[in-house]
């Protein structure tokens, strides 16, 4: 009983002690943000002042019962050193029990989400206007229309990869929230000069502009959407990026519907372009900016307004202390690129990059680009309405991912993710190889087509640019979104660039075989690389994925 008084004792001085920290970090605002109790015993704060005989029996067993709580949270603490120490993330326990914000994320996610309806447009507006916009520009020559197809679509994507560099430094540099308007600029222009082009040339440099655009946003829209968001939602906001991507392109697959009946409606669907980047960027002049941000930048002040308006004055000294607590931000300098190549850093950086090549050459662009064609030579009448149905499978597909991103899990969605793409692209290529199908092909190149579209929005589409701001530590995460982004654009680029011409040598069959055994890897990496991050706060997952931060805390 006696050794049972000691512990309930200590654990009440203890929790003491933190609640002086807390109270003398909510006094120095203007102070150094990490924390410190000896120096603030030693200024003479009022914490100081607390006597245990001053306190009425009441008091006394308010006390008790939080000494309680704290026993618990102690060995959920517990359990998440051991966690850390043998980086195990899916083990960790949360350390901070999440209240319900008072704030709204909401409006913020929808305006930084007219960026993802910008970037799925742009991918997608070119599939059927191809060839209206030729016959447009007084080109006719099947060789030449190919050409200019490839130079439509591989411009945008080499200009992206260009862009998702730039983003990151921007972010970095002038936060999330301006970056976003600069980038309006290039949306703007770029979706003018494509509406008017009056030659080749000018589309170019349309796309050219509009690839920039759409590059930069690829990297900041799900950093801000990450950094914004409560840990108990993230991931359901997170994938809303990619709900909104697919919003985007499946927009672009119906604004076609009228060409057949009005050849140069080609213009008005480039043209439509503009609408969401004057709304983005005047949106985000009334967002608040990314507190981790502020905080990394030493605005304390700043970074607790924005907490206020995103979560509730309520919760501005627990997420506070939490940004403290990572000791990222304030304690050590912003990583240049070349820090990402580091040891300490190097593994999760190269799981970024590689679950995007993943994503990128096990198909999914190429089905995109492409469906109108595919669908084509399959001998399907309706090809612009049948890749409108693709659009609506991502849209669906995603909105079942939404739903179950927070209770399944990003590691699970992404296994059984690849293992459909991988079943439905052995279905594709069969369709096209074996003779018995053939009076099938058709039907089944839709039906492999929609089954595989699906099983990409399930968890290969929305996981990785969720994932990706949750495992990379606060002082590389712009700089190492941006890396991860720029070899998406760069391997959407190659697909783009190239993948006719390997049809063309090989067979859709062979092509799609490959693909399939790409999801196959992809499934095996997985399972061994890629760590489950549900329910953490980003500042835990960091600890967690970098035990030497620890130290610096």
């Amino acid at each position: 009983m006696q050794a049972s008084t000691h512990l309930i004792k200590g654990n009440l001085e203890f929790e003491i002690s933190k609640r002086r920290d807390l109270h003398c970090f909510g006094e120095g605002k203007e102070r150094k943000s990490t924390l410190n109790p000896n120096r603030c015993i030693r200024r003479g704060s009022i914490c100081s002042d607390l006597r245990f005989g001053a306190v009425s029996m009441g008091a006394e067993l308010a006390r008790a019962r939080d000494s309680i709580e704290f026993v618990v949270r102690s060995s959920i603490k517990s359990r998440s050193v051991k966690a850390l120490a043998s980086g195990d993330l899916e083990d960790l326990a949360p350390i901070n029990p999440q209240k319900k914000s008072a704030g709204s994320v909401l409006p913020f996610v929808g305006v930084a989400c007219l960026g993802a309806i910008l970037f799925g447009y742009h991918l997608g507006v070119v599939n059927g206007a191809l060839d209206y916009l030729s016959k447009d520009l007084g080109i006719s020559q099947n060789a030449v229309v190919q050409g200019m197809y490839r130079w439509v679509v591989s411009t945008l994507l080499a200009a992206a990869a260009v862009g998702s560099f730039t983003g990151g430094a921007l972010a970095d540099k002038f936060g999330r929230t301006r970056t976003f308007q600069l980038d309006a600029i290039p949306l703007i222009i770029g979706a003018v000069l494509t509406a008017i082009a009056p030659n080749v040339q000018t589309m170019i440099i349309g796309r050219l502009l509009a690839g920039i655009g759409i590059g930069i946003t690829s990297a900041i829209v799900p950093l801000y959407i990450s950094e914004i968001s409560p840990t108990e939602i993230r991931g359901a906001l997170g994938s809303v990026n990619q709900l909104f991507i697919c919003i985007g392109i499946l927009a672009a697959l119906v604004a076609g519907l009228p060409l057949s009946g009005n050849p140069v409606w080609w213009r008005v669907m480039f043209g439509l372009a503009v609408v969401p980047s004057i709304l983005l960027a005047l949106g985000m002049t009334y967002s608040p900016e990314s507190p981790r941000w502020l905080f990394q930048q030493g605005k304390i002040s700043e970074a607790e307004k924005s907490i206020r308006t995103l979560y509730g004055k309520e919760r501005v000294t627990e997420i506070m202390y939490e940004l403290s607590n990572a000791g990222q931000g304030s304690t050590e300098l912003e990583a240049g690129w070349f820090d990402l190549f580091s040891c300490r850093y190097r593994k999760v950086v190269s799981v970024g990059a590689a679950l995007f090549l993943f994503q990128q050459f096990a198909g999914i662009n190429a089905v995109v680009y492409y469906s109108t064609a595919v669908f084509r030579s399959a001998g399907i009448a309706s090809d612009v309405a049948a890749s409108a149905l693709v659009g609506a499978s991502n849209v669906f597909g995603t909105v079942i991912a939404s739903s179950l991103m927070d209770r399944q899990g990003r590691k699970s969605l992404l296994i059984t993710s690849f293992a459909g793409m991988g079943a439905s692209m052995l279905l594709l290529s069969l369709s096209f190889t074996w003779k018995i199908l053939a009076p099938y092909s058709g039907t089944l190149a839709v039906v492999g087509t929609v089954l595989y579209v699906l099983s990409f929005s399930l968890g290969a589409g929305p996981v990785p640019a969720l994932l990706l701001p949750e495992i990379f530590a606060s002082r590389i995460r712009a700089k190492a979104v941006a890396l991860s982004l720029g070899t998406h654009w760069i391997s959407n680029f190659v697909i783009g660039l190239y993948f006719l011409s390997v049809v063309d040598k090989f067979g859709i069959s062979a092509v799609y075989t490959v693909f399939a055994a790409v999801c196959l890897l992809a499934v095996l990496y997985i399972a061994g690389a890629v760590v489950e991050t549900k329910g953490r706060s980003l500042e835990e997952i960091e600890l967690a994925l970098n035990p030497s931060g620890l130290s610096s805390s």
